[in-house]
């Protein structure tokens, strides 16, 4: 099912590329009916939001009182949740939490030898704005990886949108929100929920910064609104690198590479190994276990189309490959993974060893599955604690200090020709400062 490359042939880079930018193809159309319903909603408030709603879930009378979640129905439909699901959201929210409240930024105070006083500090961005996808893609464990990192980040209040105005919600999603203490949880969704969280309407919260993932709707929403609020990122289709050896079990490979691929007919899934009878054998699962598998359309679609094996022989190569497909997910099954590990510098999150598959990740391991895609590891990182936080500086000068640095400053304002800067400096130092 995987296409398979050899890292020796000529143009072999080259062509690795064209498969990896495959995914990335721009809608220009997408672009401007994105914009115009944010317009619309900017101006028109709730009226603009209920017409995108009956529009998108077809669904003609819509009120205002539909827009959110009563707190009744809230609590209606966490009854009708089975407790063994109730159980493993609260173990994933334990270990989750737990995780995050490792991730600590470091504030400091000093004094310099003019006895001047430079501190930094942080505190937490206020209102959190959480999307979380509906229909078949709505998951708790999102409501967990994006609220908790703002919880323990001290933002003080989290709100969510959640399309269900079809009244098709999860009980699991409405759950793990009383978990994270969600303010109120919106029943919109698409890029009239984003905009409206952005900029606010009659019903709908103003927020900070809007986090979580969603289609192609939602990620171009998200690129557009940014700078009037923060974003998380732009993320893309789901992808996962797996790198293995002769050692490694084509079973236990083929089962974490079609966990992938069931995300998304534009997920992508590659193998990296350096033994041609490895990757034929995991062909072969492949083969095998989608058959059986609910979504195996899906999966198929994503592992033909966007799916490869890569044959590498050298661990410079290996290295080199890794780190221009800068994986949100790397698996490496190795026996002696000590020595890729040091040198790879992209990826999203990495998995160690043979028990330690994606999945377990994507749900209660700890460490955040909002991770960056499409290769964008190469300058960002997953979803945590700072991603909630602002810093600042505060300067504190001494007249000694301003007496005994000034000087310098006055130079680089004159040679950056910013005389006002120079002034600022002169009238404090009655150097004929105007």
């Amino acid at each position: 099912m995987l296409k398979i490359f050899k890292a020796n042939k000529k143009n072999f880079l080259e062509n690795l590329e064209l498969v990896l930018q495959k995914r990335t193809a721009k809608n220009s159309n997408l672009d401007l009916k994105v914009k115009t319903i944010i317009n619309d909603i900017k101006r028109n408030k709730d009226k603009a939001l209920i017409k995108y709603e009956k529009k998108y879930s077809k669904i003609k009378n819509i009120s205002l009182t539909r827009l959110k979640f009563t707190n009744l129905e809230k609590q209606k439909i966490i009854k009708k949740l089975d407790k063994k699901t109730k159980n493993a959201i609260d173990l994933a929210f334990n270990r989750i939490l737990n995780f995050h409240k490792k991730q600590k930024l470091q504030t400091f105070s000093y004094k310099d030898s003019f006895n001047n006083q430079l501190s930094y500090k942080n505190n937490a961005i206020n209102k959190i704005g959480v999307y979380v996808p509906g229909g078949l893609a709505s998951y708790p464990s999102s409501v967990l990886m994006n609220c908790i990192p703002a919880l323990v980040a001290g933002s003080k209040e989290i709100y969510m949108a959640t399309p269900s105005m079809d009244n098709k919600y999860n009980p699991a999603v409405i759950y793990a929100a009383q978990k994270c203490k969600v303010k109120e949880i919106y029943k919109i969704g698409g890029a009239q929920a984003i905009a409206a969280m952005a900029y606010g309407t009659q019903t709908i919260k103003k927020v900070d910064k809007i986090v979580g993932p969603g289609n192609a709707y939602v990620a171009m929403a998200k690129k557009i609104v940014f700078g009037d609020v923060g974003i998380d990122m732009i993320a893309g289709p789901s992808e996962v690198t797996i790198v293995a050896d002769k050692f490694s079990n084509p079973k236990w490979i083929a089962a974490d590479l079609i966990a992938q691929a069931e995300h998304d007919e534009t997920s992508q899934s590659i193998l990296l190994a350096d033994n041609l009878e490895l990757l034929k054998k995991v062909n072969f699962e492949l083969e095998e276990q989608v058959k059986n598998l609910p979504k195996k359309i899906i999966a198929s679609k994503s592992l033909k189309n966007y799916g490869i094996a890569i044959l590498v022989k050298s661990k410079v190569t290996l290295v080199n490959i890794i780190n221009l497909i800068a994986p949100e997910h790397l698996e490496i099954f190795l026996k002696k993974s000590k020595n890729i590990l040091n040198k790879i510098e992209n990826a999203g999150s990495i998995f160690l060893g043979p028990y330690s598959p994606e999945a377990a990740g994507d749900y209660l391991a700890g460490p955040n599955h909002v991770l960056p895609t499409s290769g964008s590891a190469r300058f960002s990182s997953g979803l945590s604690v700072y991603d909630f936080l602002k810093r600042r500086s505060v300067i504190k000068m001494s007249k000694t200090g301003i007496e005994r640095l000034g000087l310098s400053v006055i130079n680089l304002a004159n040679y950056e020709n910013l005389e006002g800067h120079a002034n600022s400096i002169k009238i404090r130092l009655n150097k004929k400062g105007k």
